[in-house]
């Protein structure tokens, strides 16, 4: 068992009051869940104080207490460490705690705004299918060798990382890969992580809420190449405008993807249909599963990890050929009258315009677009104007619905996702409140060959309506609408 002067190593500690050599049980962040034995590290979140319930924590047996600013009270018998920031501090601790499983793992992270769930899925899936034990943490599900564990954020926070890690590592995994959110960077919940390798997708508008400047959002996102070892490997999409920023001060080995001009790992689309992309690949032709430019960019950020990592180019083109994305990511369906269904994630403005995009340059003919979309509530609210002009420029009808209202009114949302619309777009554009009847009525609009998209929610199993999770599954909806056609 680790002591608490063992954990601390690396943890920059302002003032340390009672003893250290006490044998620690485990790391809580929560005062509910702790026990005799706990260490309890006080954090502040967006919801609460974790220093308001530090007395709370003593009488649930908690031996010491890591926070940032000391109790007026000392208990005696109890151990207190102040911390600049305990953030930071309890993901060294967890790293130690869990005998750094990260550093006997080859660990891959992965950011950007968009792409980060499909690389970080298609890396999990072509390396089980190369041979090696694999660990995934993503948006959608978290992954030990096959076993999904349920996965709640797209990084989990740094106790419950590295206590994930550790069951990939004892679970025989060799390769791990994991979104790696802007959020999860500037919390620190991956922290102290050895990474053998971090890719970057692209950086669009998102998260302001969180960051209030898209500048800020940049730096964080920078911030992880910046603190890459020397023998870690960073690659980076150079067609993005921030490519070259985000690894301009890395120590790391620096590759660069593209599609538009020379770079180490260099794409070219030669086709591209709802069958699938054919693309040269560093001068080699290859036919993937995967749909869209978007795509083929992901698709280059695997094959250049896959070849730092070790595996052989041709076997690793081979599999990726007959490898899909991730769930909820441009999922297609055709119903029985030849309407064609894609579910996506999509809900920032770049990624709705990259996914309506791509189905103006797939669709054959003058077939009608209808977009289902939305913006959530409580998050940033300068992005749904702009969502929906999106939507109305490139489709051809759109119906503006309740994405996860939140604690906010949904009309409200509605509202301010209107103020994006013109005339012209406004004659295009209705809004039905009830998402199952905006899908119902999208089907409804639709003919042969017509391409509905419902853009938001994706891989998600429910809708978010004040702070009650209600089952909702924009797939299992289209599949059940498309169903009703058929009678």
């Amino acid at each position: 068992m680790s002591t608490l002067q063992d954990i601390l190593y690396k943890v920059p500690l302002q003032s340390v009051n009672g003893n250290t050599a006490l044998e620690v049980k485990d790391i809580q962040i929560d005062s509910r869940r702790v026990t005799d034995g706990s260490v309890f590290v006080a954090i502040r979140g967006a919801q609460a104080d974790g220093h308001l319930f530090i007395e709370k924590a003593i009488e649930l047996g908690a031996i010491a207490i890591v926070c940032e600013a000391m109790p007026a009270q000392l208990q005696a018998g109890i151990t207190y460490i102040q911390v600049q920031n305990t953030h930071e501090a309890v993901a060294y601790m967890a790293h130690h705690f869990y005998g750094e499983p990260s550093a006997h793992l080859k660990l891959v992270g992965v950011t950007g705004t968009n792409g980060k769930t499909t690389i970080a899925t298609v890396l999990y899936n072509l390396f089980t299918e190369l041979g090696h034990k694999c660990g995934l943490v993503s948006t959608v599900e978290n992954k030990i060798a096959g076993v999904i564990v349920p996965a709640t954020h797209t990084t989990p926070d740094a106790v419950s990382l590295n206590a994930l890690l550790k069951q990939m590592l004892d679970a025989g995994c060799t390769h791990v890969f994991m979104e790696c959110s802007s959020h999860a960077i500037h919390q620190h919940r991956i922290t102290g992580l050895h990474f053998t390798g971090a890719l970057f997708s692209n950086i669009t508008h998102d998260h302001l809420d969180y960051h209030k400047t898209f500048e800020e959002y940049i730096r964080v996102k920078k911030s992880f190449f910046d603190n890459l070892g020397s023998d870690a490997f960073a690659i980076s999409n150079l067609d993005d405008k921030r490519g070259m920023v985000m690894l301009q001060n890395t120590v790391a080995k620096k590759y660069y993807y593209s599609l538009k001009t020379m770079a180490e790992f260099k794409g070219r689309i030669l086709e591209n249909a709802l069958t699938g992309l054919v693309m040269m690949v560093n001068e080699k032709e290859v036919h993937f599963r995967l749909i869209g430019e978007f795509n083929a960019y992901n698709l280059l950020a695997v094959y250049g990890a896959a070849v730092n990592l070790g595996e052989n180019k041709e076997e690793v083109l081979r599999v990726l050929s007959m490898l899909t994305g991730a769930e909820g990511r441009f999922d297609y369906m055709v119903s029985g009258q030849k309407i064609i269904g894609i579910v996506d994630y999509a809900h920032t403005p770049d990624a709705l315009e990259n996914v309506l995009s791509t189905i103006k340059k797939l669709r054959k003919g003058h077939e009608q677009i209808i977009t289902v979309v939305g913006c959530g509530g409580d998050r940033d609210k300068t992005k749904r104007p702009i969502m929906a002009k999106v939507a109305a420029e490139l489709s051809d009808r759109v119906i503006m619905t309740s994405d996860n209202p939140r604690t906010e009114d949904p009309q409200a949302i509605l509202n301010d996702m209107e103020a994006g619309l013109n005339i012209a777009a406004k004659r295009k554009t209705i809004s039905i409140l009830d998402r199952k009847e905006a899908i119902k009525t999208a089907v409804s609009l639709a003919g042969r060959e017509d391409i509905i998209l419902v853009a938001g929610k994706g891989h998600e199993k429910y809708q978010d309506i004040n702070g009650v999770k209600h089952p909702f599954d924009d797939k299992a909806v289209l599949r059940e609408v498309f169903a009703l056609l058929e009678k």
